[in-house]
């Protein structure tokens, strides 16, 4: 009887230990990604591929870009999702454009990669400058997307917001748009190289604009310190024959605050491994950037429970 007792007690033991892992793996969590076209969608499935291989279930959906997902993760219609960094600092003080509201539900998990702002235009356009895009069209991007929030927030600075004509479309229908002759240029902010911007290279000789020179004409950089300097290489698209400076914004993965600890710790663990970080860069090449040291730096926003564990027992925080 001494004997079954203790047996018992060995049993609960154990089902308390194991317990919430059954749960957690049973459970379902919805990874939105980006647009079609974006670099977002192809992290959202590559990281739903490597949480199936380890036990979690996470379901892929699209969504009209960053400013969405925000809203979307915060109000808990999905669970993980991407985002750049001064959105998610804007979003939680009340300051995204025409919207007051504080999104405080949404927590950083880890850095990705520096989202770069490209312009892209033809080469005999005779377009030199951003500022050279008055009484343009251009595409900028789907309304409620980071690109397109960023691309108002740059050419109003610039203070030819109210001067273009301003198209709110995706970067594949902005990429066929210009193919066609219907746009003088469209803008992507995004990782690179970008799929629709590479189309667009293949079929009209094209060229990058240097935002980062008129950014600094505005003190742009002084404004938002959260964008940093880059350089796109030459040979990143054909035709590209120099070294183009902009911009850019870092792109968090980003969480809902209710997302369990131990599902945020693990997920983690699986991405940022050797296995999991070389899954990534065959996913996309931006992936290049992930790095355990750099996923864990540069987040100023508040961090989830779950990662700020992960990055301690990882020596990063």
């Amino acid at each position: 009887m001494q004997h079954k007792t203790v047996k018992l007690f060995i049993i609960l033991i154990a089902l308390f230990f194991i317990a919430p892992n059954i749960v957690t793996a049973s459970e379902k969590y919805i990874f939105t990604g980006g647009k079609a076209g974006g670099t977002a969608i192809y992290y959202a499935s590559a990281i739903s591929e490597l949480a199936k291989k380890n036990g979690l279930k996470f379901l892929v959906n699209s969504s009209g870009g960053a400013i969405e997902q925000i809203r979307l993760v915060d109000s808990g219609k999905t669970d993980f999702s991407l985002a750049y960094s001064g959105q998610v600092f804007a979003a939680a003080k009340g300051g995204l454009k025409n919207d007051p509201k504080k999104y405080t539900n949404v927590r950083s998990m880890a850095f990705f990669y520096g989202a770069p702002a490209q312009l892209i235009v033809n080469k005999n356009s005779g377009i030199k400058s951003a500022k050279d895009l008055v009484g343009k069209k251009i595409g900028v991007g789907n309304a409620g997307s980071g690109a397109a929030a960023n691309a108002q927030l740059f050419f109003s600075e610039l203070g030819i917001w109210d001067s273009i004509d301003h198209n709110f479309i995706g970067y594949r229908q902005a990429s066929d748009a210009f193919k066609n002759g219907q746009l003088d240029a469209f803008w992507v902010f995004v990782s690179y190289p970008n799929a629709s911007v590479t189309e667009a290279s293949m079929q009209n000789d094209i060229e990058l604009i240097d935002l980062y020179s008129d950014g600094e004409s505005v003190n742009l950089f002084d404004k938002y310190p959260y964008f940093s300097k880059v350089v796109i290489p030459a040979k990143t698209y054909k035709g590209l024959d120099r070294d183009v400076t902009s911009f850019q914004d870092k792109t968090l993965w980003i969480v809902n605050k209710d997302v369990p600890d131990d599902v945020v710790y693990k997920i983690l663990d699986v991405t940022f491994s050797k296995k999991g970080l070389e899954h990534m860069v065959n996913a996309h090449k931006s992936a290049k950037a992930m790095s355990m040291k750099a996923g864990g730096s540069g987040m100023s926003t508040q961090m989830h429970p779950g990662a700020i564990k992960f990055w301690k027992d990882k020596g990063i925080l």
